[in-house]
This record gives C-alpha cells, structure tokens and sequence, in this order.
C-alpha cells in the first residue's frame, strides 16, 4: 500500500518537472524570436495590446488541447 503511494507520487513529480522543464525551454525559445525579430525591425522589442491577446489566447488554446489529450479513451 505505502509502495502504491510512492509509485503515484513519483509520476506525478515526474510530470511537474518534465513540465517546469519544457515550459522553460519554450518560455527562453519565445524570448529569443523575439530579440531576433526586434534586432531585424529597428533594435527595440516592442509588443502591442493586440499581440499581447493574440499570444494569451493562443497559450488558452494550447493550454486546452494540452488538458484534452487523454480524453476519449
């Protein structure tokens, strides 16, 4: 029962990690076509209202398709 319990745990914290991970490479990626895409333009990083929604709406939608992906089974 007590090794049923560390077996749970363990995936979980498995998971969270695996996670904190990936959202960090993604998170660095982002940031870094950002600096390209503004070193191209005029060298300041600049980011409008519309393009701030446009990118928390796609990260809602990610964030779905993320929470959807054991359904159906």
């Amino acid at each position: 029962m007590e090794e049923d319990l560390m077996v749970e745990s363990n995936w979980k914290a498995k998971a969270l990690v695996v996670g904190a991970l990936v959202g960090a490479l993604v998170g660095v990626g982002s940031a870094y076509l950002m600096i390209q895409r503004a070193e191209r333009e005029d060298g300041e990083m600049r980011m409008g209202t519309g393009e701030g929604i446009k990118l928390g709406l796609l990260v809602l939608g990610l964030l779905r398709q993320v929470s959807q992906l054991g359904e159906g089974k």
